[in-house]
């Protein structure tokens, strides 16, 4: 992302009004993961309108919506439940400055570690989490996939 796109590219909570654009957001950016997994992927599995309601969830906007990010507090633990960035705006750094505002978000509501978790088939995920200090916890067997908990302990 360059320095101009830095620049222009907004951040703000989502409201129920956004609910639309969020849903087609998500359903553009998980797409690929769709045939990678042979299965519906589990933030496309979601009622947007109860997420907005629930969650912390962000809206990151340049000349339009480029990325969301979901995030849902426990105890001392910020879950990162969906981070998506929309397939044109993919290969500039947003996946990268989501990440951080998602562990700046977690510092700030006294958190002293961020989690996510992932779909197994999903390598290049898990490297790239991997990359920014994320450590795999756990595999977990579901009906119809493995999902990898990932976390990251937060200074």
């Amino acid at each position: 992302m360059s320095a101009s796109e830095a620049a222009v590219l907004k951040a703000r909570r989502a409201q129920r009004k956004d609910v639309p654009a969020l849903e087609a957001l998500q359903r553009a950016a998980y797409a690929r993961n769709r045939s990678l997994m042979g299965v519906e992927p589990m933030p496309l599995l979601a009622d947007y309108t109860e997420i907005v309601a629930a969650m912390e969830t962000w809206l990151f906007e340049g000349d339009g919506l480029e990325g969301a990010l979901a995030l849902e507090y426990e105890p001392d633990t910020a879950l990162i439940w969906s981070v998506a960035t929309a397939p044109e705006a993919q290969g500039r750094g947003l996946g990268n400055r989501m990440l951080a505002f998602a562990e700046q978000r977690a510092r700030e509501n006294g958190c002293k570690a961020i989690r996510l978790y992932t779909n197994a088939l999903s390598a290049s995920n898990i490297a790239w989490y991997k990359r920014r200090g994320y450590s795999v916890d756990r595999v977990e067997e579901l009906a119809d996939r493995q999902a990898v908990h990932m976390s990251k302990r937060l200074a």
